[in-house]
Order: structure tokens, then sequence, then C-alpha cells
């Protein structure tokens, strides 16, 4: 028996809508036996509100079975309260669920807290059996999770200053742009900038101290250290317009600085995901996965999480990550498109490692081929890869079993699949 089906054998004590916001919560509760009215209550959104809250729901439902809390998030500050508590069982769903069922009843799209928390609270209380509690995963594992999205969020932020910087330097300074080989996502290039962020400034500077510096960054390729010394030496000014010099120079040390500081962290964050990974139970299902590396493996090892019962088939894991696609039919009318509604980092984490899949797998590359050889795009075939590829993991994951690769060839061998065989006069584009 799944600890769902274990779990809907208990008695339902009381069922609570909560729509959450910064100030106040909005609280809709009845108990189950109960025929009165609903108990609408608005509390605090500071913890010792919230305690209080808790301490009284416990007293008067204790011992009397499960009490069912349904609840607009899966992380936020609420939900990280209310899952130390054993006596609530959780149904977050998404906020477009609330909204597509409030608009069932409201077509106008009026929207108001007490309102949202009365239906959450028919929610849960009409549906709880077609739905599953939501069970969140052991403490190392939310910890590597929210590492991996906040390592990101870093290289996203990274990327933006890159491209800002990019763009400044474009209008006065292209010179920098050629010596640090178009790469400003580096402490060099932060280093780099704020010590010379203006031609005049490069200009002015004697070779061997620009030896220094590029030494001191571990840069020591003489031959690429006499071709960026050759090349400040050959070159000239875009602009001698003050103003925009000015103004340029200024705002390049902002940015620089602004990289600066961002780098080590993103070190650091890489280091904190390489030791939580390696200690990690499940780590030896996603470590040597084709193409998935330090970065992606421990993504692909926290979007299935520890709970065994999450997914009970792979359609249900690839339509819940966002890569299987939509299908909507009226009448004659049908339509194939994307998913739009799920997870966008862990949908992105699968389609990142499937694209990287293709470069040391050869039976993805063979698939990827054969999707293009049909017309398809690149994202749409390495998406229709890494559906392949969650079904794959999936298997994995439910048994604990690690991937190999030679198991899966000598499959594809007695199936007589086409994705041994290489294409013939087909060159995927990317």
């Amino acid at each position: 028996m799944s600890s769902t089906e274990s779990s809907n054998q208990n008695p339902v004590a009381a069922f609570i809508g909560i729509d959450w916001a910064d100030q106040k919560h909005a609280i809709v509760l009845r108990a189950a036996a109960s025929t009165a009215s609903l108990e609408h209550r608005s509390i605090g959104a500071e913890p010792d509100a919230l305690a209080e809250w808790v301490l009284e729901v416990r007293e008067r439902f204790a011992g009397q079975g499960r009490i069912l809390v349904c609840l607009e998030q899966s992380r936020g500050a609420l939900i990280h309260f209310l899952m130390g508590y054993e006596c609530f069982e959780l149904y977050p769903i998404n906020p477009k669920q609330l909204a597509s069922y409030r608009e069932a009843f409201r077509p106008s799209g009026a929207k108001d807290d007490p309102i949202d928390a009365e239906l959450l609270y028919q929610f849960v209380s009409l549906h709880h059996r077609q739905l599953r509690p939501w069970h969140p995963d052991d403490g190392l594992t939310r910890k590597l999770a929210l590492l991996c999205q906040k390592r990101r969020q870093a290289v996203d932020a990274r990327t933006t200053l890159s491209n800002q910087l990019k763009s400044e330097l474009k209008q006065y300074y292209p010179l920098a742009l050629a010596v640090l080989d178009n790469d400003l996502t580096t402490a060099l290039a932060a280093d780099f900038l704020l010590q010379w962020p203006n031609f005049e400034s490069l200009k002015k500077t004697a070779p061997h101290k620009l030896r220094k510096f590029f030494y001191g960054h571990q840069c020591r390729s003489e031959q690429k250290l006499q071709a960026r010394l050759e090349r400040i030496a050959a070159a000239q000014p875009l602009t001698r317009d003050a103003a925009i010099i000015e103004a340029g120079t200024l705002t390049v040390q902002m940015l620089a600085q602004q990289l600066k500081a961002l780098v080590p962290y993103i070190a650091r964050y890489e280091k904190e995901i390489a030791q939580l990974f390696e200690i990690h139970p499940d780590s030896a299902l996603f470590n040597n996965l084709p193409g998935a590396g330090p970065t992606l493996g421990p993504r692909l090892l926290v979007a299935f999480g520890t709970d065994r019962e999450r997914f009970h088939s792979p359609l249900e894991a690839v339509t819940f990550f966002g890569v299987a696609p939509v299908t909507e039919q009226s009448g004659k009318s049908r339509w194939i498109h994307f998913r739009w509604a799920c997870p966008k980092f862990l949908r992105q984490s699968f389609h990142e490692f499937a694209g990287q899949s293709i470069r040391f797998c050869d039976w993805a590359a063979l698939y990827y081929q054969q999707q293009r050889a049909r017309g398809k795009g690149h994202h749409a075939a390495v998406r229709a890869l890494a559906y392949k590829w969650i079904r794959i993991l999936f298997r994995c994951w439910k048994t604990h079993q690690p991937y190999d690769p030679q198991l899966y060839l000598t499959a594809l061998l007695q199936r007589g699949s086409p994705y041994t065989s290489p294409v013939k006069n087909s060159s995927p584009k990317t």
C-alpha cells in the first residue's frame, strides 16, 4: 500500500483553507464531522501568531485524525512553518489551479483573500481523495535543491552583468572586449575593468605591468600574452568624446565591482553543492550520467527528490517536469503545444541535460539526429530526447539502480531500435 493510500485510510479531523499574505493570513476551517457554518479567521503572519494558532488547532483536534490544510504554494515562509508539525497534512496547489477554480464560480474574476481561503477549503474537502498530500524531501535534499536554484540565480545575475558590461564597452571602449576575448564573466575581467576602465588608462600602462596582471590571474601563455600586448599597442580609440567616456567609465566600474563581488559566491555555491551531492544517498544514480557533470547531476537528483511515491508512472514525471507536450482537442480541431504551466527550473534542468547528453551518448546523438531529420527544430528535438531520458531516470530512481549504458544499449538492440543505427544524410543544426 502506498503512503497516499495509507494516509487516506486514516480519519479526517478537519479541513482548513489558508490564503497567505505578507501581513495577514485568511483562514477557513470546519471540523470534518461538523455541519456548522464555516469558521472564518484572520491571523498575523508573525511566527508567534502562527504558533499560537497551531497550538490551538492541535489541542482542539488531538487524537481525532488528520488535519488537511490546503494553501496556494509549495514553498515559502508559511509552508516551511507548517511542515514542522506532524498533525497537518499539507495540500499545496498551483496558483493557476486556484485561479481556474475561482473563475468557475466567479466569472468576473473578482478576488478576495477570505473568498480564496474558502475556495481552498472547498477544494481540499471535496477533492482530497483525488489529491496527494505533499511530503517534503529530507533536509539534505532540500538544502541541495535550494543551493542549486540559488546558484543558477547567481549565474543568471552574472550573465546579466556581463551583457550590461559588453553593451557599455561597445559604446566607448571595445579594446577591452578584444583583450578579454569577449568573456566578461570572470574575476579576471572584473579586475581588469576596475584597474583600466577606459582606453586612455590602458594605453598608459607599461607592458611589464600588464604582464604582471595576467600572470597574477594564471594567464601565462606567452603567445596569447604577446598577442594582447600587440593589440593594445596598435589600438586606436573609438571615441574621444569626454562625456561618453566619463559616463561609460563610471558605469563600467560600477558593474565590474558588482561582478567581482558575485564571482566568488558562485564558486562557494558550487563547492557546497559538490560536498552535499557527494554524501547524498542517491548521488550514485545521477553522478555518472553522460553529460550531466557536477552541475546537472545534483539538479537532476533534486528534481526527482527522495519521496518514491511522488510519481507513480513515468508519464506523471514527464508531465510534472513540463517536458511532455499538451494536446488540446475540440471537435475536429487538434492542437499540440509547448507546456507553459510547470516548474521552469526543473524543465530547464532536463532540457540542458538532454542537450549535453548528445555530445557524450551515442544513442542520444542518434535519436537527436533522427528527430532533426524528421523536420523538428533543435529545441523540439532536445525536448523529445529529454522525454526519453526522464523515462529512463524514472526507472533508475524507482529501483535505486544506476543507469547502465551497456544494459540500455543491449535492450535497444534486442528490440531492433533504430537508435542504434546512424542516420543517413542528416546533419543536425543547432
